[in-house]
Parts: C-alpha cells; sequence; structure tokens
C-alpha cells in the first residue's frame, strides 16, 4: 500500500531521516524543522513523532519503515518524491548495538545487523540517487561510528558493519560527485542518546572463555547510558555546519573520544606499515 502524505508545497529543504523516532535521527529531524526545512521521518514505530508531526503540520510526516525490508525502498522514496517533487538530504541513521566476542555472534545475528546498518542503506541510496543525479543536487549523511574506522573487543559485529558501510560510502562519494550530490560519514564517539540504553543494544550469548575480555563492555555499555560526554545537539550542529560548508567533508569525526581513538589508530596502523614496509614492496616481481 503507498504512503499517503499530507498535500502543500515543503517549505526549505526535503529531508529523508530514518531511525528517526529517537536519538540523533529525532534531534536531526527536530534541527532541520528549526531550519525550516520538511522531514519525511522513518520509523519502525512512529507513535512518538505524533506529537512533533502535530507542532509542525505538513513539515514533519511520520513515514512506518523498516530499512531491513529492502523491497519497500523504492515505494519509500517514490512516495516521497511523488509528494514533495523531490529529496534534499537522504540520512542512514537507523541502527542498533551488538556486544559479544566475535565467536559468540551467531550467523543470525551478523545477517540481521548488516542487514540493518548495510543493505537497508544500500536500498534506499538506489532509490534516492536517481532522483538526486536528474536534479544534480543532494546529500547523503551515513550515520556511522569511530567503530567504522576501528574495532574495539566486544563489539566485533557492529564495527564490521560500519566497516562496511563506510566501504561502500568513500567510493559512493567519488561517483556521486561529478552530479552535485555532497556524501558525508558521521563518525561519533560516545553521545548521549539512547543507543546505549533501552532496546537499541542487544547481546550475544555469552561464552565463559571470553568474560574477561567481553565482560566489562556487556556491564560498562550500558552502565554508560546518560553519562556519555557527547552533547547530541551539538553533534547535529556540527552535522549541519557540514553540510552547508563548501567543501562537505567525506568523514566528521564527532566527539573528543573518537578525535583520541581515531588519531591513535591511524598512528598505530602507520607505524605497523614502516615496519613491515621492506617485506611489503619486496613481493613484486622482480624487474
Amino acid at each position: 500500500m503507498s504512503t499517503q502524505f499530507p498535500t502543500g508545497a515543503p517549505e526549505g529543504r526535503v529531508w529523508l531521516i530514518t531511525g528517526a523516532s529517537s536519538g540523533f535521527g529525532l534531534i536531526l529531524a527536530e534541527a532541520a524543522l528549526a531550519a525550516g526545512d520538511t522531514v519525511v521521518a522513518a520509523a519502525r514505530r512512529t507513535g512518538t513523532l505524533n506529537a512533533l508531526a502535530a507542532e509542525h503540520p505538513g513539515r514533519l510526516v511520520p513515514l512506518a519503515l523498516d530499512v531491513t525490508d529492502t523491497a519497500r525502498a523504492e515505494e519509500a522514496v517514490g512516495g516521497v518524491v511523488d509528494r514533495f517533487g523531490r529529496i534534499d538530504v537522504l540520512v542512514n541513521n537507523a541502527g542498533r548495538g551488538l556486544v559479544g566476542a566475535v565467536e559468540e555472534a551467531s550467523d543470525t545475528e551478523l545477517r540481521e545487523l548488516m542487514d540493518l546498518h548495510f543493505f537497508g542503506p544500500a536500498a534506499l541510496l538506489r532509490a534516492a540517487l536517481p532522483h538526486m543525479r536528474s536534479r544534480k543536487s543532494g546529500a547523503v549523511v551515513q550515520m556511522s561510528s569511530m567503530g567504522g574506522r576501528l574495532a574495539f573487543p566486544g563489539v566485533g559485529a557492529y564495527c564490521a558493519t560500519k566497516f562496511a558501510l563506510e566501504g561502500l560510502t568513500e567510493a559512493l562519494a567519488a561517483e556521486v560527485a561529478p552530479f552535485g550530490i555532497k556524501v558525508l560519514i558521521v563518525e561519533p564517539g560516545s553521545f548521549r542518546t539512547s543507543f546505549a540504553g533501552g532496546g537499541a543494544l542487544r547481546s550475544t550469548t555469552p561464552l565463559p572463555a571470553y568474560e574477561d575480555i567481553v565482560g566489562p563492555v556487556r556491564v560498562g555499555l550500558p552502565a554508560s547510558d546518560g553519562h556519555q560526554p557527547g552533547d547530541p545537539v551539538k553533534a547535529v550542529a556540527a552535522i549541519l555546519a557540514a553540510l552547508d560548508a563548501p567543501q562537505t567533508p567525506l568523514r566528521l569525526v564527532l566527539g573528543n573520544d573518537a578525535v583520541e581513538f581515531i588519531r591513535a589508530h591511524a598512528d598505530a596502523v602507520r607505524a605497523e606499515a614502516d615496519v613491515w614496509e621492506s617485506v611489503s614492496r619486496g613481493t613484486d616481481f622482480d624487474a
């Protein structure tokens, strides 16, 4: 069944934001509305968006969408374009965490997370890009994580999905730049959203062998909820500033913790490459 949108011309930019019922998605929707834009706020359960929709009739449109149902991507995007004439910004934000050692993660858990963080966003991209290309404008925001640049014990499955998303997006950015489409990967650290609490964080079935390694993560991550150093309102302001900049960065790192971890990881990768450089360079055919 096709989604029914209210009538009337859109105000400002037209956003399609997934995972918009909480966390970064909700705050980004609120910021876009405050800027005078129009937002299609997609979520599996849209009830929490009703009050916001009532405050902004015609400019905040809830859309029931499970991004893992990739067959609905064309319908969702087509509904927005039919109603508003365009999509100016696609934000792939829907996501959740999974705590557990790599050995503990089942095929089902891995595939479900990859469906949510990789295949779902890819399907929405395929649906939205033809419309952006035809207008030679638009922007794509991929909500990744500092875990999209480096992996930590206990969250390997989560990081793997974000690595995949970032690899796809890095190529995408170069492919669509000639069409005037901006692409932004956002890499937050620990922010005070609902990610670490509630239903956004799941856990594998523990194996005793990994208790000393993964146990602290299994306990500590949920315990951090409400105490994270990052301010999500400031993060969203930074995202908007990056999108509006004359030269939008490919990656936007957010939070002091993310900056420190990513810089330290880059230094370690460079140092290891230097140590093994002669071996690496010695594997070509002799001239």
